[in-house]
């Protein structure tokens, strides 16, 4: 076996989304959850499909978004593992939608910090291990960092 990262390509930063599924279902069934808990979502879906055909199968309403996950994907390659990127949407939004998804084993990540996937490759096939997400912390958070993390939130409605 062999360990490798793979860097997620994100150039214009966007949210994604990556997990991991056990069915060919899921990408409808992701679809319909984004579409259901956003309407008007801009997203664009790949999936890994690891039996049968093994390929990237995908989805969305954005075809620039399509191309990105379907790129990622294929990067990848791992075992029926998802990915969705987002335009105009917070993962906090739409992410209990997603978990429900009753394909849906596990969420590795929902950010839209630089991603690297740690891969497992063995001669059967890939599977992700983990991922590093973003950056390592730098120190503890003081009164000003705690004031401006409330302001955040109060600006993007998630508190009053």
């Amino acid at each position: 076996m062999e360990l490798k990262t793979v860097a997620i390509e994100n150039p214009d930063q966007l949210n994604l989304i990556l997990g991991q599924s056990h069915f060919i279902k899921t990408v409808e069934d992701v679809h319909e959850a984004l579409v259901n808990a956003v309407p008007m979502a801009k997203f664009g879906l790949a999936f890994c499909e690891a039996s049968d055909a093994c390929l990237v199968r995908w989805s969305g309403t954005d075809n620039a978004l399509i191309e990105l996950a379907k790129k990622n994907a294929r990067f990848l390659s791992a075992g029926h593992s998802f990915i969705v990127f987002m335009k105009d949407i917070f993962p906090v939004n739409v992410l209990n939608a997603i978990k429900n998804v009753p394909e849906v084993c596990r969420i590795f990540c929902a950010t839209a910090n630089p991603v690297e996937v740690i891969i497992a490759e063995s001669k059967q096939g890939r599977g992700i291990m983990g991922v590093i997400d973003g950056f390592a912390s730098r120190g503890i958070e003081g009164e000003a960092d705690i004031a401006a993390r409330k302001k955040l939130l109060r600006t993007f409605g998630y508190k009053q």
